[in-house]
């Protein structure tokens, strides 16, 4: 079943396509059939410039336990750096960690 649930992010850093490095502007997370993973359903993760055209794209495609996974490990790290780096709260850091462990709980 196809789900549609789609989210949109202004994104700010950069990415390796077929041509080289190139800034990121947009990422849109989705959850739905995969192109090429090996599951029914993936979160997919398009990290984009649309100014740059269609090969100014990285495409990535994770199966649940792992979108989850890599969420547990972005708030572990935000946890571990300094708020002075990062401009991410501590507090919220430890949130997100909280709510990604709950993910992980359900699975």
């Amino acid at each position: 079943m196809c789900t549609y649930v789609t989210e949109q992010s202004a994104t700010a850093g950069s990415g390796k396509g077929t041509q080289g490095w190139f800034p990121l502007t947009s990422t849109t997370v989705y959850f739905d059939h995969p192109v090429h993973a090996q599951a029914d359903h993936t979160l997919n993760l398009d990290f984009v410039n649309p100014d740059r055209g269609p090969s100014a794209r990285v495409a990535v495609e994770l199966t649940a336990a792992s979108a989850v996974g890599l969420v547990e490990a972005i708030a572990r790290v935000f946890t571990q750096v300094s708020p002075d780096l990062t401009g991410v709260d501590d507090a919220a850091a430890r949130r997100l960690l909280a709510a990604a462990e709950a993910l992980r709980e359900g699975h």
